[in-house]
C-alpha cells in the first residue's frame, strides 16, 4: 500500500498546527502549570525562567513547526513508499 506523500505531509502539518494552538492557549491561560509540565518533560527545572509568549512569537513558531512537520511527514511517506 502506497501512501500519498503530499497528503500525509499535509496531515502532519495540520495536526501540528492544532496541537500548537492548543498548547499556546494553555501557556497563555495556565503559564505556571505549563512551565512545570514542560520542565518535567525535559527533565529540567524551568520555574525560574518563565514564559515570554506574544502573538508574533506564537505565529512564527506555528509557521516553523507546520513547515518542519509537513516536510518530515512527506519525507517519511516518500521513504516508506520506496521501501515497499
Amino acid at each position: 500500500m502506497n501512501l500519498n506523500a503530499f497528503k500525509f505531509g499535509l496531515a502532519c502539518a495540520v495536526s501540528t498546527s492544532l496541537i500548537w494552538v492548543v498548547c499556546s492557549f494553555l501557556v497563555l491561560v495556565l503559564p505556571k502549570i505549563m512551565l512545570s509540565i514542560s520542565g518535567d518533560m525535559f527533565h529540567m527545572q524551568l520555574a525560574n525562567i518563565g514564559w515570554h509568549l506574544n502573538i508574533i512569537g506564537a505565529l512564527i513558531g506555528l509557521a516553523f513547526w507546520v513547515v518542519a512537520t509537513g516536510f518530515t511527514g512527506w519525507l517519511l511517506a516518500s521513504i516508506y513508499n520506496r521501501l515497499l
